[in-house]
C-alpha cells in the first residue's frame, strides 16, 4: 500500500471524523477512567477526538501524535470546544517522558498503527499501580446494502491496495498485546450505533481514511470524490446517512511489578 500521512488530510480528518459517542465515556467509568482530576495521556491522539472528551470531563489531558499537522487541528478544535489539553510530538512507542506519570492511557481509532508490543510496554511504564490503558475503537461497519459496503468497494476500485475494508469493528488480537505486557484484569465491550452523516460529512471522513487522501494524490483523492458524490445521489439520496458503527473497547490494569 501507498505511504500513509494522515497529516495530507488533517483539515477533513478535524471536520469530519465523529467522536466517541457518549455511551463510551459512560461505559469506561465504572473501571474508574475519565474521573476528574485524573492525569490521563491519549496516545496516537490524532485531531483529540477521544482526548477532548475526556477535558470535557475534568480530566487533567495529554494528547500525544507524531504529527504537527494533526495536533494543529486538534488546538483549533479545542479552542472551538473551550477544553484545554496539553500537546506533545513523539510516538506510543518511546514517549520520553518519566516513570509513573499516569492514572489512565487512552488509544482511540490508532493502536493498529503502533508497533503494539513496544506501546503496550511503554504504556505500562508510564501507568501508576492500577492504572488502566483503554484501547478504542469507532469503526463502520460494510453491512450489506449499507453505504459503508458501496463506500468500501469504491476505495477498492480506485485504491486496490487498501487493506482496512471488510472490518467487523472486533480486535481479539489486542488481548495478547496487554496481556504480555502485564496488564491484567482485561475486559471488554462493544455496542453499535447509526451515526448520522450528511452526503458532505461522510464524503469527507471517507477523504480522510488510509485508503483515499491518506495514501492517494490529489488527482486521483479529487476523482475518487467525485464519484462518491455520484454514487451518494444515486443510491442513497436520504440524508442524513444513517451509517452503521461499532464502538468497541479493551481496558487493562497495571497491578504493578
Amino acid at each position: 500500500m501507498n505511504s500513509i500521512d494522515f497529516g495530507r488530510t488533517a483539515d477533513d480528518y478535524g471536520r469530519h471524523r465523529a467522536g466517541f459517542p457518549a455511551d463510551f465515556f459512560a461505559r469506561v467509568a465504572p473501571w474508574g477512567v475519565g474521573l476528574a482530576g485524573q492525569d490521563l495521556l491519549d496516545v496516537g491522539t490524532g485531531t483529540g477526538t477521544l482526548a477532548r472528551g475526556f477535558a470535557a470531563r475534568g480530566c487533567r489531558v495529554t494528547g500525544l501524535d507524531p504529527s504537527p499537522d494533526l495536533m494543529a487541528q486538534a488546538r483549533e478544535l479545542d479552542r472551538q470546544s473551550g477544553v484545554q489539553i496539553s500537546y506533545v510530538q513523539a510516538y506510543a512507542e518511546n514517549t520520553g517522558m518519566p516513570d509513573r506519570s499516569y492514572d489512565v492511557i487512552t488509544a482511540g481509532q490508532c493502536w493498529h498503527w503502533f508497533k503494539r508490543d513496544r506501546a503496550a510496554q511503554e504504556a505500562r511504564r508510564l501507568l501508576r499501580t492500577n492504572g488502566v490503558l483503554v484501547i478504542a475503537h469507532f469503526d463502520w461497519l460494510p453491512l450489506s446494502g449499507s453505504v459503508v459496503e458501496a463506500t468500501e468497494a469504491l476505495i477498492l476500485a480506485h485504491n486496490p491496495q487498501w487493506s482496512y475494508g471488510g472490518g467487523n469493528g472486533i480486535y481479539g488480537r489486542w488481548f495478547a498485546d496487554l496481556a504480555n505486557a502485564g496488564f491484567r484484569g482485561l475486559e471488554s465491550f462493544s455496542f453499535d450505533i447509526d451515526q448520522p452523516y450528511s452526503h458532505e460529512a461522510w464524503r469527507g471522513r471517507i477523504r480522510a481514511s488510509a485508503g483515499v487522501a491518506a495514501s492517494l494524490n490529489a488527482d486521483a483523492v479529487a476523482r475518487f470524490d467525485a464519484e462518491h458524490a455520484a454514487l451518494l445521489a444515486e443510491r442513497f439520496a436520504v440524508q442524513p446517512l444513517r451509517v452503521p458503527h461499532r464502538v468497541f473497547a479493551l481496558l487493562g490494569r497495571n497491578v504493578g511489578a
